[in-house]
Protein backbone atom coordinates (compact mmCIF):
# COMPACT_ATOMS: atom_id res chain seq x y z
CA UNK A 1 0.00 0.00 0.00
CA UNK A 2 1.59 3.36 -1.06
CA UNK A 3 2.32 5.40 1.85
CA UNK A 4 0.55 8.98 2.52
CA UNK A 5 3.16 11.77 1.64
CA UNK A 6 1.72 13.35 5.08
CA UNK A 7 2.91 10.56 6.88
CA UNK A 8 6.07 10.24 4.96
CA UNK A 9 7.66 13.52 6.10
CA UNK A 10 5.93 12.97 9.88
CA UNK A 11 7.41 9.11 9.80
CA UNK A 12 9.55 8.90 13.19
CA UNK A 13 12.28 6.81 11.97
CA UNK A 14 13.94 3.85 14.75
CA UNK A 15 17.34 5.02 16.00
CA UNK A 16 19.48 2.19 13.73
CA UNK A 17 18.30 4.37 10.64
CA UNK A 18 17.62 7.73 11.63
CA UNK A 19 21.47 8.34 13.05
CA UNK A 20 23.32 7.40 10.03
CA UNK A 21 20.76 9.15 7.52
CA UNK A 22 21.16 12.34 9.68
CA UNK A 23 25.00 12.00 9.40
CA UNK A 24 24.21 11.50 6.46
CA UNK A 25 23.20 15.03 5.85
CA UNK A 26 25.62 16.59 8.05
CA UNK A 27 28.70 15.15 5.91
CA UNK A 28 27.07 16.40 2.89
CA UNK A 29 26.71 19.76 4.26
CA UNK A 30 29.62 20.78 5.68
CA UNK A 31 32.31 21.32 3.90
CA UNK A 32 29.84 24.24 2.23
CA UNK A 33 29.26 25.36 6.14
CA UNK A 34 32.52 25.63 7.24
CA UNK A 35 33.82 27.47 4.37
CA UNK A 36 32.01 30.91 5.11
CA UNK A 37 33.66 31.31 8.90
CA UNK A 38 36.77 30.24 6.93
CA UNK A 39 36.42 32.66 3.68
CA UNK A 40 35.32 35.75 6.11
CA UNK A 41 37.42 35.18 9.66
CA UNK A 42 40.62 35.02 7.43
CA UNK A 43 39.86 37.90 5.32
CA UNK A 44 39.19 40.00 8.99
CA UNK A 45 42.96 39.00 9.78
CA UNK A 46 41.15 37.01 12.83
CA UNK A 47 44.04 34.66 14.91
CA UNK A 48 43.55 31.23 14.42
CA UNK A 49 41.35 30.70 17.76
CA UNK A 50 38.93 33.12 16.73
CA UNK A 51 38.24 31.91 13.47
CA UNK A 52 38.16 28.24 15.01
CA UNK A 53 35.37 30.14 17.08
CA UNK A 54 33.38 31.23 14.08
CA UNK A 55 33.35 27.96 12.96
CA UNK A 56 32.07 26.63 16.02
CA UNK A 57 29.45 29.63 16.20
CA UNK A 58 28.43 28.65 12.78
CA UNK A 59 27.89 25.17 13.16
CA UNK A 60 25.78 25.46 16.51
CA UNK A 61 23.37 28.05 14.06
CA UNK A 62 23.03 25.67 11.64
CA UNK A 63 21.97 23.43 13.93
CA UNK A 64 19.57 25.91 15.92
CA UNK A 65 18.47 27.29 12.45
CA UNK A 66 17.33 23.64 11.38
CA UNK A 67 15.77 22.52 14.10
CA UNK A 68 13.66 25.99 13.87
CA UNK A 69 12.91 24.83 10.14
CA UNK A 70 12.34 21.40 10.31
CA UNK A 71 10.64 20.90 13.99
CA UNK A 72 8.95 24.03 13.52
CA UNK A 73 7.37 26.51 16.43
CA UNK A 74 4.03 27.90 16.53
CA UNK A 75 4.08 30.66 12.98
CA UNK A 76 7.50 29.86 11.99
CA UNK A 77 8.90 26.56 10.03
CA UNK A 78 8.34 24.59 7.36
CA UNK A 79 8.08 21.40 8.76
CA UNK A 80 9.81 19.66 5.94
CA UNK A 81 13.04 17.72 5.81
CA UNK A 82 15.39 20.90 5.52
CA UNK A 83 18.82 21.67 6.49
CA UNK A 84 20.12 25.11 6.91
CA UNK A 85 23.66 26.63 6.71
CA UNK A 86 25.41 29.89 5.69
CA UNK A 87 24.63 31.16 2.62
CA UNK A 88 27.43 32.26 0.05
CA UNK A 89 25.24 35.30 -1.52
CA UNK A 90 26.33 37.15 1.14
CA UNK A 91 30.16 36.64 1.36
CA UNK A 92 30.54 38.90 -1.20
CA UNK A 93 28.99 41.87 0.60
CA UNK A 94 30.07 40.88 3.95
CA UNK A 95 34.23 40.69 2.37
CA UNK A 96 33.14 44.50 1.10
CA UNK A 97 32.16 45.62 4.75
CA UNK A 98 35.20 43.48 6.18
CA UNK A 99 37.48 45.80 3.92
CA UNK A 100 35.78 48.85 4.94
CA UNK A 101 37.12 51.04 7.66
CA UNK A 102 34.98 51.52 10.60
CA UNK A 103 32.20 48.21 9.67
CA UNK A 104 34.61 45.21 10.20
CA UNK A 105 33.05 41.87 11.96
CA UNK A 106 30.82 44.20 14.60
CA UNK A 107 29.23 45.89 11.59
CA UNK A 108 28.84 42.71 9.49
CA UNK A 109 26.92 41.19 12.82
CA UNK A 110 24.99 44.52 12.94
CA UNK A 111 23.77 44.38 9.10
CA UNK A 112 23.21 40.10 9.60
CA UNK A 113 21.05 41.11 12.52
CA UNK A 114 18.92 44.15 11.05
CA UNK A 115 18.92 41.59 7.69
CA UNK A 116 16.87 38.86 10.18
CA UNK A 117 14.65 41.33 11.85
CA UNK A 118 13.69 42.42 7.88
CA UNK A 119 13.26 38.71 6.89
CA UNK A 120 10.84 38.20 9.44
CA UNK A 121 8.63 40.91 8.73
CA UNK A 122 8.84 40.65 4.94
CA UNK A 123 8.21 36.97 5.00
CA UNK A 124 4.12 36.83 4.22
CA UNK A 125 5.26 39.55 1.20
CA UNK A 126 8.28 37.54 -0.37
CA UNK A 127 6.13 35.30 -2.96
CA UNK A 128 4.74 38.66 -4.49
CA UNK A 129 7.99 39.23 -5.76
CA UNK A 130 8.68 36.42 -7.53
CA UNK A 131 8.00 38.09 -10.62
CA UNK A 132 11.10 40.12 -10.37
CA UNK A 133 12.98 36.98 -10.38
CA UNK A 134 12.55 34.80 -13.00
CA UNK A 135 15.34 32.37 -13.86
CA UNK A 136 17.12 34.73 -16.43
CA UNK A 137 17.36 37.15 -13.24
CA UNK A 138 18.86 34.44 -10.54
CA UNK A 139 20.32 32.25 -12.79
CA UNK A 140 22.66 36.12 -13.72
CA UNK A 141 22.83 36.35 -9.96
CA UNK A 142 24.05 32.80 -8.81
CA UNK A 143 26.33 33.15 -11.80
CA UNK A 144 27.95 36.35 -10.84
CA UNK A 145 28.11 34.89 -7.19
CA UNK A 146 30.17 31.72 -7.89
CA UNK A 147 32.70 34.16 -10.70
CA UNK A 148 33.38 36.46 -7.81
CA UNK A 149 33.68 33.35 -4.94
CA UNK A 150 36.48 32.01 -7.59
CA UNK A 151 39.15 34.19 -6.27
CA UNK A 152 38.80 32.99 -3.13
CA UNK A 153 39.31 29.72 -3.92
CA UNK A 154 42.58 30.52 -6.64
CA UNK A 155 43.75 32.78 -3.79
CA UNK A 156 43.66 29.77 -1.25
CA UNK A 157 44.67 26.99 -3.69
CA UNK A 158 48.10 29.97 -4.04
CA UNK A 159 48.67 29.79 -0.73
CA UNK A 160 46.77 33.29 0.56
CA UNK A 161 47.01 36.32 -0.89
CA UNK A 162 49.35 37.28 -3.59
CA UNK A 163 50.61 40.15 -1.71
CA UNK A 164 50.89 41.42 1.82
CA UNK A 165 50.47 44.97 3.39
CA UNK A 166 53.65 45.86 5.42
CA UNK A 167 54.67 49.63 6.65
CA UNK A 168 57.81 50.93 4.97
CA UNK A 169 58.92 54.10 6.15
CA UNK A 170 56.02 54.50 8.00
CA UNK A 171 53.86 54.72 4.71
CA UNK A 172 51.59 51.19 4.00
CA UNK A 173 52.73 49.31 0.70
CA UNK A 174 52.21 46.23 -0.87
CA UNK A 175 54.70 43.35 -0.99
CA UNK A 176 54.75 39.98 -2.81
CA UNK A 177 54.31 37.33 -0.73
CA UNK A 178 56.88 34.94 -0.19
CA UNK A 179 54.68 31.90 -0.05
CA UNK A 180 52.35 32.24 -2.47
CA UNK A 181 52.17 29.59 -5.41
CA UNK A 182 54.92 27.64 -4.28
CA UNK A 183 55.42 24.30 -6.37
CA UNK A 184 54.18 22.11 -3.01
CA UNK A 185 51.35 24.10 -2.11
CA UNK A 186 49.81 24.37 -5.94
CA UNK A 187 50.83 20.63 -5.99
CA UNK A 188 48.66 19.64 -2.94
CA UNK A 189 45.60 22.00 -4.11
CA UNK A 190 45.62 19.93 -7.12
CA UNK A 191 45.75 16.31 -5.42
CA UNK A 192 42.83 17.70 -3.59
CA UNK A 193 41.13 18.54 -6.90
CA UNK A 194 41.80 15.35 -8.36
CA UNK A 195 40.45 13.31 -5.39
CA UNK A 196 37.19 14.93 -5.65
CA UNK A 197 36.96 14.82 -9.53
CA UNK A 198 38.07 11.11 -9.42
CA UNK A 199 35.02 10.28 -6.29
CA UNK A 200 32.67 12.06 -8.87
CA UNK A 201 33.53 10.44 -11.79
CA UNK A 202 33.72 6.89 -10.12
CA UNK A 203 31.99 7.18 -6.53
CA UNK A 204 28.49 6.37 -5.94
CA UNK A 205 25.28 7.12 -4.08
CA UNK A 206 27.12 8.41 -0.62
CA UNK A 207 30.83 8.26 -1.63
CA UNK A 208 30.10 11.09 -4.79
CA UNK A 209 27.96 12.93 -2.67
CA UNK A 210 30.06 13.52 0.14
CA UNK A 211 33.61 13.86 -2.26
CA UNK A 212 34.49 17.43 -1.75
CA UNK A 213 34.51 16.34 2.06
CA UNK A 214 36.50 13.46 1.55
CA UNK A 215 38.92 15.64 -0.83
CA UNK A 216 40.08 17.87 1.97
CA UNK A 217 40.66 14.98 4.25
CA UNK A 218 42.76 13.57 1.73
CA UNK A 219 44.42 16.71 1.50
CA UNK A 220 44.75 17.48 5.11
CA UNK A 221 46.42 13.96 5.52
CA UNK A 222 49.04 14.39 2.58
CA UNK A 223 50.02 18.30 4.17
CA UNK A 224 49.98 16.61 7.83
CA UNK A 225 52.52 14.11 7.09
CA UNK A 226 54.53 16.81 5.06
CA UNK A 227 54.63 18.75 8.23
CA UNK A 228 52.37 21.23 6.95
CA UNK A 229 49.67 21.05 8.96
CA UNK A 230 50.58 21.74 12.65
CA UNK A 231 47.73 20.49 15.25
CA UNK A 232 49.14 22.34 18.58
CA UNK A 233 46.49 24.49 18.81
CA UNK A 234 43.78 21.79 18.49
CA UNK A 235 45.79 19.63 20.75
CA UNK A 236 45.42 23.15 23.24
CA UNK A 237 41.79 23.68 22.15
CA UNK A 238 39.33 22.68 24.64
CA UNK A 239 36.93 19.22 24.27
CA UNK A 240 33.48 21.68 24.86
CA UNK A 241 33.07 24.69 25.68
CA UNK A 242 29.38 26.90 24.81
CA UNK A 243 28.52 28.89 22.30
CA UNK A 244 28.05 32.21 24.00
CA UNK A 245 26.24 35.58 22.37
CA UNK A 246 27.99 38.88 21.56
CA UNK A 247 31.43 36.81 21.68
CA UNK A 248 33.24 39.58 19.96
CA UNK A 249 31.32 42.53 21.43
CA UNK A 250 28.09 44.20 20.73
CA UNK A 251 27.13 44.54 17.15
CA UNK A 252 27.46 48.04 15.32
CA UNK A 253 24.64 48.96 13.04
CA UNK A 254 25.46 51.37 10.19
CA UNK A 255 22.81 52.12 7.38
CA UNK A 256 24.44 51.36 4.37
CA UNK A 257 25.66 48.04 5.33
CA UNK A 258 22.24 46.65 7.11
CA UNK A 259 20.86 47.92 3.63
CA UNK A 260 23.07 46.04 1.73
CA UNK A 261 22.43 42.97 3.64
CA UNK A 262 18.34 43.46 3.38
CA UNK A 263 18.60 43.39 -0.28
CA UNK A 264 20.95 39.72 0.08
CA UNK A 265 17.88 38.84 2.32
CA UNK A 266 15.38 39.26 -0.32
CA UNK A 267 17.38 37.35 -2.88
CA UNK A 268 18.29 34.07 -0.14
CA UNK A 269 14.18 34.35 0.61
CA UNK A 270 13.36 33.86 -3.25
CA UNK A 271 16.25 31.25 -3.43
CA UNK A 272 14.57 29.98 -0.14
CA UNK A 273 10.90 29.76 -2.34
CA UNK A 274 12.28 27.90 -5.15
CA UNK A 275 13.82 25.35 -2.61
CA UNK A 276 10.40 24.95 -0.42
CA UNK A 277 8.62 24.31 -3.48
CA UNK A 278 10.66 21.77 -5.10
CA UNK A 279 11.02 20.08 -1.85
CA UNK A 280 7.13 20.04 -1.27
CA UNK A 281 7.01 18.44 -4.93
CA UNK A 282 9.80 15.72 -3.88
CA UNK A 283 8.13 15.31 -0.46
CA UNK A 284 4.25 15.04 -2.54
CA UNK A 285 3.28 17.53 0.65
CA UNK A 286 1.97 20.64 -1.72
CA UNK A 287 3.45 23.56 -0.03
CA UNK A 288 0.84 26.58 0.14
CA UNK A 289 1.39 30.70 1.08
CA UNK A 290 1.02 29.89 4.57
CA UNK A 291 3.65 27.58 4.30
CA UNK A 292 6.19 29.67 2.64
CA UNK A 293 5.51 32.29 5.08
CA UNK A 294 6.25 30.45 7.87
CA UNK A 295 9.77 28.97 5.73
CA UNK A 296 10.91 32.60 4.54
CA UNK A 297 9.83 33.67 8.86
CA UNK A 298 12.30 30.44 9.92
CA UNK A 299 15.19 32.09 7.35
CA UNK A 300 14.55 35.38 8.76
CA UNK A 301 14.77 34.25 12.65
CA UNK A 302 17.64 31.71 12.00
CA UNK A 303 19.82 34.87 10.33
CA UNK A 304 18.36 36.63 13.62
CA UNK A 305 20.28 33.98 15.49
CA UNK A 306 23.28 34.28 13.14
CA UNK A 307 24.08 37.67 14.50
CA UNK A 308 23.61 37.44 17.56
CA UNK A 309 25.02 33.80 18.14
CA UNK A 310 28.42 35.41 16.45
CA UNK A 311 27.85 34.11 12.73
CA UNK A 312 25.79 35.00 9.32
CA UNK A 313 22.65 34.88 7.31
CA UNK A 314 21.46 31.09 7.20
CA UNK A 315 19.07 29.42 4.58
CA UNK A 316 18.54 25.89 3.17
CA UNK A 317 20.84 24.30 1.57
CA UNK A 318 19.96 22.44 -1.72
CA UNK A 319 22.52 19.81 -1.80
CA UNK A 320 20.17 18.57 1.25
CA UNK A 321 16.93 19.03 -0.93
CA UNK A 322 18.81 16.79 -3.48
CA UNK A 323 19.89 14.09 -0.85
CA UNK A 324 16.26 13.66 0.01
CA UNK A 325 15.32 12.87 -3.71
CA UNK A 326 18.19 11.09 -3.72
CA UNK A 327 17.50 8.57 -0.67
CA UNK A 328 14.16 8.80 -1.08
CA UNK A 329 13.62 9.31 2.63
CA UNK A 330 11.05 12.23 3.10
CA UNK A 331 10.88 12.20 7.05
CA UNK A 332 11.74 15.19 8.56
CA UNK A 333 12.33 13.68 12.00
CA UNK A 334 16.26 12.77 10.04
CA UNK A 335 16.70 17.00 9.22
CA UNK A 336 15.94 17.24 12.77
CA UNK A 337 18.48 14.85 13.96
CA UNK A 338 20.56 16.14 11.90
CA UNK A 339 20.36 19.47 13.55
CA UNK A 340 20.93 18.09 16.87
CA UNK A 341 24.26 16.75 15.36
CA UNK A 342 25.57 19.88 14.07
CA UNK A 343 24.38 21.74 17.26
CA UNK A 344 26.94 19.09 19.28
CA UNK A 345 29.30 19.42 17.29
CA UNK A 346 29.11 23.47 17.56
CA UNK A 347 30.12 22.61 21.00
CA UNK A 348 32.95 20.79 20.32
CA UNK A 349 36.24 23.67 20.00
CA UNK A 350 38.46 20.80 19.16
CA UNK A 351 36.50 19.72 15.82
CA UNK A 352 36.45 23.41 14.85
CA UNK A 353 40.27 24.10 15.81
CA UNK A 354 40.76 21.35 13.21
CA UNK A 355 39.13 22.86 10.20
CA UNK A 356 40.66 25.63 11.14
CA UNK A 357 44.33 24.23 10.93
CA UNK A 358 43.48 22.82 7.48
CA UNK A 359 46.18 24.66 5.18
CA UNK A 360 44.91 26.86 2.74
CA UNK A 361 46.22 25.57 -0.24
CA UNK A 362 44.10 22.56 0.92
CA UNK A 363 40.72 24.50 0.88
CA UNK A 364 41.86 26.10 -2.48
CA UNK A 365 41.54 22.81 -4.08
CA UNK A 366 38.06 22.23 -3.21
CA UNK A 367 37.20 25.63 -3.35
CA UNK A 368 37.96 25.78 -7.23
CA UNK A 369 35.43 22.72 -7.12
CA UNK A 370 32.37 24.15 -4.42
CA UNK A 371 32.88 28.06 -6.17
CA UNK A 372 32.80 26.59 -9.51
CA UNK A 373 29.79 24.66 -9.05
CA UNK A 374 28.26 27.54 -7.84
CA UNK A 375 28.97 29.75 -10.90
CA UNK A 376 28.08 26.26 -13.33
CA UNK A 377 24.34 26.20 -11.79
CA UNK A 378 23.82 29.78 -12.03
CA UNK A 379 24.63 28.60 -16.49
CA UNK A 380 22.51 26.00 -15.90
CA UNK A 381 19.24 27.93 -14.72
CA UNK A 382 20.05 30.14 -17.61
CA UNK A 383 19.83 27.20 -20.06
CA UNK A 384 16.54 27.21 -19.15
CA UNK A 385 15.62 30.81 -20.20
CA UNK A 386 14.46 31.33 -23.60
CA UNK A 387 17.13 33.51 -25.86
CA UNK A 388 15.82 32.69 -29.26
CA UNK A 389 12.31 33.85 -28.71
CA UNK A 390 13.26 36.21 -26.58
CA UNK A 391 16.55 37.65 -27.60
CA UNK A 392 16.75 40.78 -25.10
CA UNK A 393 16.87 38.28 -22.31
CA UNK A 394 20.73 38.40 -23.90
CA UNK A 395 21.39 42.17 -22.76
CA UNK A 396 19.56 41.16 -19.58
CA UNK A 397 22.68 38.86 -18.81
CA UNK A 398 25.71 40.61 -20.44
CA UNK A 399 24.79 44.09 -19.06
CA UNK A 400 24.26 42.75 -15.33
CA UNK A 401 27.06 40.31 -15.44
CA UNK A 402 29.40 43.56 -16.92
CA UNK A 403 27.81 45.29 -13.76
CA UNK A 404 28.76 42.29 -11.59
CA UNK A 405 32.43 42.68 -12.58
CA UNK A 406 32.95 46.01 -12.20
CA UNK A 407 34.13 45.19 -8.40
CA UNK A 408 36.55 42.28 -9.50
CA UNK A 409 38.35 43.78 -12.51
CA UNK A 410 38.16 47.33 -10.90
CA UNK A 411 38.51 47.69 -7.29
CA UNK A 412 38.76 51.80 -7.37
CA UNK A 413 36.09 51.98 -10.01
CA UNK A 414 34.15 53.79 -7.33
CA UNK A 415 36.84 55.41 -5.39
CA UNK A 416 35.55 58.92 -6.36
CA UNK A 417 31.48 58.47 -4.74
CA UNK A 418 30.88 58.78 -1.53
CA UNK A 419 32.53 56.44 1.31
CA UNK A 420 29.11 55.87 3.18
CA UNK A 421 28.01 53.53 -0.63
CA UNK A 422 31.11 51.78 -0.84
CA UNK A 423 30.15 48.53 0.94
CA UNK A 424 26.89 48.70 -1.39
CA UNK A 425 29.02 49.59 -4.40
CA UNK A 426 32.28 47.31 -4.04
CA UNK A 427 29.64 44.40 -3.74
CA UNK A 428 29.30 42.82 -7.35
CA UNK A 429 26.43 40.29 -6.41
CA UNK A 430 24.42 43.21 -5.20
CA UNK A 431 24.98 45.74 -8.51
CA UNK A 432 24.42 42.77 -10.78
CA UNK A 433 20.82 41.86 -8.99
CA UNK A 434 19.84 45.06 -8.99
CA UNK A 435 21.01 45.67 -12.69
CA UNK A 436 18.82 42.03 -13.71
CA UNK A 437 16.12 43.00 -11.65
CA UNK A 438 15.61 47.07 -13.69
CA UNK A 439 16.76 45.41 -16.86
CA UNK A 440 14.30 42.08 -17.14
CA UNK A 441 11.69 44.61 -15.62
CA UNK A 442 12.52 47.07 -18.90
CA UNK A 443 12.96 44.56 -21.38
CA UNK A 444 10.40 41.53 -20.16
CA UNK A 445 7.92 43.27 -18.10
CA UNK A 446 6.67 41.31 -15.29
CA UNK A 447 4.93 38.14 -15.16
CA UNK A 448 2.15 36.22 -13.07
CA UNK A 449 2.96 35.34 -9.23
CA UNK A 450 1.72 31.54 -10.57
CA UNK A 451 4.04 31.70 -13.55
CA UNK A 452 6.67 32.73 -11.07
CA UNK A 453 6.37 30.00 -8.70
CA UNK A 454 6.74 27.22 -11.41
CA UNK A 455 9.86 28.73 -12.16
CA UNK A 456 11.32 29.08 -9.19
CA UNK A 457 10.52 25.46 -8.48
CA UNK A 458 12.09 24.31 -11.84
CA UNK A 459 15.11 26.61 -11.11
CA UNK A 460 15.93 25.26 -7.96
CA UNK A 461 15.44 21.58 -9.16
CA UNK A 462 18.00 21.99 -10.95
CA UNK A 463 20.52 24.17 -8.48
CA UNK A 464 23.34 23.38 -6.20
CA UNK A 465 23.54 25.39 -2.73
CA UNK A 466 24.57 29.11 -3.04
Amino acid sequence: MPVDPADAVEEMLPPARLVPLALQHVLVMYAGAVAVPLIIGRALGLRPEEVAFLISADLFACGLATLIQSAGFPGVGIRLPVMMGVTFAAVGPMLSMAATPGIGLLGIYGSVIGAGLFGLLVAPFVSRLLPLFPPVVTGTIILVIGISLMRVGINWAGGGQPTLTRIIDGVPAAVPNPNYAQPGGLGIAFLVLLTILGLIRWGRGFLANVAVLLGIVAGSVLAACLGLMPLDKVAAAPWFAPVLPFHFGLPEFHLVPIATMCVVMIVVMIESTGMFLALGEITGRPVSQTDLARGLRADGLGTLLGGLFNTFPYTSFSQNVGLVGVTGVRSRSVTVAGGVIMLALGLLPKMAALVEAVPQVVLGGAGLVMFGMVAATGARILTAVDFRGQPKNQFVVAVAVGFGMIPLVAPTFFRNLPHALHPLLESGILLASIAAVVLNAFFNGLGSTEQAGRDASAAAAAAEHV
